[in-house]
């Protein structure tokens, strides 16, 4: 089974990149959604959340927005946070991959958004980096409600440089240009993979 890598910084179109993969057939586990449920009412992450940041759970589950006014201004509640939930996120990517290997899957893709920051890439076959120009990276990004410059720029202080995705990426899908033309990059992505997996595992490896 190839086990593809998706990833892009915020605001780059990676949501919709995984939507067409989908769609493509390609089966896509998503870590954000997975951390969704462990935030959520009777997520398994809660308890955990709840001792180490008891003013962000409300009602039996995670409240984001408080969590993340907690975390993202100081470095070492957000270590404590990555602590829980990346552990619990693998386990559920563990699983993931079980059931699709055992239903013979060729090809599924892991959406990990920090997949470099994180040192995911390594357990990739090959990476497929979502980029967009950055004046519509703004764009994008600020018109979602509660966002600011400084926020955004607190973010984007915490991920991989585009630019250093770029580089270390098998595959580039851009978009900003057109839904079809990002759709036509992903369905050759696809068929290359399809066609000969183990040429792009080698450039993987070699890459690592």
């Amino acid at each position: 089974m190839f086990i593809l890598g998706l990833t892009g910084s915020i605001g780059m179109g990676k949501t919709s990149a995984a939507r067409s993969l989908r769609r493509l057939g390609v089966p896509v586990h998503d870590a954000d959604a997975t951390v969704h449920r462990l935030l959520g009412a009777g997520g398994k992450a809660v308890p955990a959340i709840q001792r180490l940041f008891p003013r962000a759970v409300e009602n039996g589950a995670v409240n984001r927005r408080t969590l993340g006014g907690i975390v993202f201004a100081d470095p070492a509640a957000l270590r404590q946070l990555e602590a829980v939930l990346h552990p619990m996120v693998r386990e559920a990517e563990r699983t993931f991959l079980k059931r699709m290997r055992r239903r013979h899957q060729p090809l599924v893709v892991l959406d990990i958004p920090l997949l470099y920051e994180t040192g995911g890439a390594a357990r990739m076959d090959a990476v497929v980096v979502v980029s967009a120009p950055a004046l519509l990276q703004a764009r994008r990004v600020l018109a979602r409600p509660g966002m600011t410059p400084e926020k955004f720029a607190q973010i984007l202080r915490q991920q991989t440089p585009d630019a250093e995705k770029r580089r270390r990426a098998d595959f580039v899908v851009t978009t900003g240009l057109g839904h079809d033309r990002s759709l036509r990059q992903l369905k050759r992505i696809v068929r290359l993979i399809r066609e000969n997996p183990d040429l792009y595992r080698r450039r993987r490896r070699q890459h690592a």
